[in-house]
């Protein structure tokens, strides 16, 4: 175990060390665990893995509070058996939410050419491309690859030509789950825990400090604005007229409320070159109508929502982690073969976190979660289980340390 202030590292086997965790200390679980897809060779990333197991979710589940929010990603290939065993484990799955990027390669066999490799067919090469990506994932260097067009030998070859195995990855899945509550509300144990609910003010997607203006009930006017103290109906546009005299507007410089699909800013491009240019919303003097919905508890007709004036590509309703280009290697060379951008790990501990909470990361790889804990200053607990990403993640979190010193 290292401890770098309010961060405490372990280098081992994750399920040992969760169990040493004491009950209900954890607040939030933010994490990247193995895919199961045994990736590299490594033997840590099979599809029997610790982290396809309930028994080590179990171990999570005693250890945080409750109420307490789950974020783990998982591969598309093997994300339906981690979700399996979070939810045998105890945990209620709330959500799902997709990563989506455009950088990934297609790790696809050619047919055509196994077919003519086994038949000890030379294939004539006919041309040649270039294409462009990133070495090491989404964080890697951009690089540009020369590859051979070849004809096809054999009448079997060319009957599969053009045929592959695989599609290229351009999503990664995040199941959100959360510790069942201990109390009968949400308010009771969030009041008594601190856990229970996201933080969604604090996870809203930018909108360059626009304001917008929402519209309230007037506590002083309440009784007037329920349609039966009225004796008008529901239905009736006069009900929707009184309303509007008793509400109140607030003005706000929050941005949209999160969505459960985040961009990288390649999909993010490729997503506004198809949607173009869109206006917002009607403008904040538009008549309440069809936006409005009868909430007799809270005084009558209210707005469901903001109205933004803004305009531009369909992305801006997502939130878009944008990743610097020398994140990665920060404090030391990262030879971690999928770093995570650190933009995005800060979104989700922002939303699954109360401030000044403890994050725990079981499958801590190169340490971006905890990078990204300690620059938002957050207590961070760590684990991981291969040596030369351990040596790595506490270079990383020990210079943020400094930075931040």
């Amino acid at each position: 175990m290292d401890k770098v202030n309010n961060r405490l590292i372990f280098d081992g086997d994750s399920l040992e060390i969760v169990k040493t965790l004491k009950a209900s200390s954890i607040d939030s679980i933010v994490t990247d665990p193995p895919y199961g897809i045994s990736f590299m060779g490594k033997e840590w990333d099979g599809p029997k893995g610790v982290a396809f197991q309930s028994k080590f979710w179990s171990e999570c589940l005693r250890v945080i509070k409750p109420g307490g929010y789950l974020l783990a990603f998982g591969g598309t290939r093997m994300y339906h058996r981690l979700v399996i065993a979070i939810e045998d484990a105890g945990f209620e799955i709330r959500d799902t939410i997709s990563w989506l990027y455009g950088s990934g390669f297609p790790k696809s066999l050619d047919v055509s050419k196994a077919i003519d490799k086994a038949a000890n067919a030379e294939r004539e090469v006919i041309s040649t491309y270039e294409r462009s990506g990133r070495s090491g994932g989404i964080l890697g260097k951009e690089v540009s690859i020369t590859r051979d067009i070849t004809s096809p030998a054999p009448d079997e070859a060319k009957q599969f030509a053009g045929f592959g195995t695989a599609l290229k990855p351009a999503c990664e899945l995040i199941v959100l789950a959360r510790k069942p509550l201990a109390e009968e509300t949400v308010a009771a144990n969030v009041l008594k825990y601190g856990t229970g609910g996201l933080n969604i003010d604090a996870s809203r997607i930018s909108t360059a400090g626009e304001t917008f203006t929402e519209y309230l009930s007037n506590p002083a006017n309440r009784k007037g604005v329920v349609g039966v103290d009225l004796g008008i109906s529901r239905s009736d546009v006069e009900t929707f007229q009184a309303a509007q005299r008793a509400s109140i507007e607030r003005t706000r410089t929050l941005g949209r409320w999160p969505a459960n699909v985040i961009l990288d800013e390649d999909a993010a491009q490729v997503l506004d070159e198809q949607s173009g240019e869109r206006p917002g919303c009607k403008s904040p003097s538009a008549a309440v109508g069809s936006e409005s919905i009868f909430r007799p508890g809270q005084g009558g007709y209210q707005r469901q929502g903001p109205i933004y004036g803004d305009t531009g590509g369909a992305s801006r309703f997502f939130y878009v982690a944008k990743p610097s280009k020398s994140e990665k290697n920060a404090g030391c060379l990262n030879t971690h073969p999928t770093v995570k951008p650190k933009t995005l790990m800060s979104y989700l501990i922002r939303l699954a976190t109360p401030e000044g909470g403890t994050i725990l990361d079981p499958f801590m790889g190169s340490g971006t979660t905890g990078v990204a804990a300690t620059e938002l200053g957050f207590n961070f607990i760590g684990i991981e289980i291969d040596k030369e990403s351990f040596a790595i993640a506490k270079a990383r979190i020990i210079h943020t340390e400094t930075l931040a010193a």
